[in-house]
């Protein structure tokens, strides 16, 4: 009788891992494999900086800053006040504020959530 529920418990096991009967995922030791985010590679990061006035500001000095291991990486605006980041890791969290004449913008956050290989966004001096 040992020996029957025994060969009765490998045979329903061998049964659920075939998939032959659905089972919730338990921490995921049997079913389906849990999904995971795949934002691997690189971005580019760009925008426009921006007075009070909504006028674009040149020679702005942009930031981007790894959240992470704290380098900073800096651009300086050009003549129409845009910025332009490339080969930035999309596996990372960054930091991202500009600073000019003693006028810094709210930070924004690049993160490794966010799944656009280009990301825009504008920055504000206050």
């Amino acid at each position: 009788m040992r020996s029957r529920a025994v060969s009765f418990a490998v045979v329903a096991l061998a049964v659920l891992a075939a998939g032959a009967i659905p089972f919730p995922s338990c921490s995921g030791l049997i079913g389906a494999p849990i999904a995971q985010a795949q934002n691997i590679g690189e971005r580019t990061v760009t925008g426009t900086v921006f007075d009070a006035k909504s006028d674009p500001v040149v020679g702005a000095i942009v930031f981007l800053q790894n959240q992470k291991t704290k380098t900073i990486r800096s651009y300086t605006s050009d003549g129409r006040g845009q910025f332009n980041f490339a080969q930035v890791d999309m596996s990372q969290d960054f930091n991202l504020w500009a600073e000019k004449d003693g006028k810094k913008s709210p930070v924004k956050v690049v993160s490794s959530w966010d799944s656009r290989k280009a990301w825009v966004g504008d920055l504000r001096l206050k």
